[in-house]
């Protein structure tokens, strides 16, 4: 498995509001994928959202994450603004090994979580490359 950073994970700056170099990282919900006997396990830090309102879709081989806000969302004159609720999107390419059509997710306590079953008898292909 591996990751693709999409326009909104690269930090786009469309709405930066003419600040140059100013890049909105809050708008990126942090990954942590790790993999069990198997399985990969993804966790997406993602607090304060409405569970209704994220979209996963496989495309291929392409998975991916993604969070709109619902219409109406209060948007506070900010003092200090470390956080953000707003909308990402994420993707993540998948190898053979994963059996997408039993891709399962829940989101509890601010964490989407995501299980990428392996195929049993599946093997990635590793190949080593050499530093010149």
């Amino acid at each position: 498995m591996y990751y693709n950073q999409s326009c909104a994970a690269k930090g786009n700056t469309h709405g930066n509001h003419g600040r140059p170099g100013f890049n909105r990282t809050m708008q990126r919900a942090s990954v942590n994928i790790y993999k069990t006997g198997n399985s990969y396990e993804m966790l997406l830090f993602a607090p304060g959202r409405i569970k209704e309102h994220f979209h996963l879709d496989v495309s291929g081989n392409e998975l991916t994450v993604s969070y709109t806000p619902p219409e109406g969302f209060p948007r506070p004159e900010w003092i200090l603004r470390e956080y953000s609720r707003g909308g990402f999107k994420r993707s993540f390419t998948l190898d053979e090994s994963i059996d997408t059509q039993q891709i399962t997710a829940k989101y509890v306590d601010g964490v989407l979580q995501i299980s990428l079953p392996v195929i049993a008898g599946a093997a990635t292909a590793k190949k080593e490359i050499t530093v010149n």
